[in-house]
């Protein structure tokens, strides 16, 4: 016991430490697909695919049917999506990390299947699949 009350600020810090390492892992962040669940997904044909990039970025290289709406516009164009609330939605930035957003954006107009795809644009080109210019 005398460790311990001779050790506070110690014992302190380390448990804190401790607990922002664990932190990230126990947040929810929103649910992710690999490139190869989104083309099963997407194969399936009950799929929107949903780009979250700038219009340019967009317009010089996306997938195969993806729709464009930039994450800024995304809260004001929701009606726009309106029809594929019963669809399963894929969301897709360049890394992953924006459409993580855009689903939560979409999780919260009541979308109930949302999901972004792991790594974004970058890995879907990295492995060779196929896009449209």
């Amino acid at each position: 016991m005398k460790f311990i009350i001779d050790n506070i600020l110690l014992i302190a810090i380390a448990l804190i430490s401790g607990g922002m390492l664990i932190w990230p892992a126990l947040q929810k962040r929103g649910a992710k697909v690999s490139i190869l669940q989104a083309t099963q997904l997407f194969n399936q044909g009950k799929t929107l695919l949903l780009d979250v990039r700038e219009e340019a970025e967009f317009s010089a290289d996306h997938m195969r049917d993806a729709r464009n709406i930039p994450l800024a516009q995304l809260a004001s164009r929701l009606s726009e999506l309106d029809k594929f609330k019963s669809k399963t939605v894929i969301t897709v930035c360049n890394a992953g990390v924006q459409s993580l957003k855009a689903s939560s954006v979409l999780k919260n107009a009541g979308f109930a299947d949302v999901y972004s795809l792991e790594g974004g644009f970058a890995a879907w080109k990295a492995q060779g699949l196929p896009t449209i210019k």
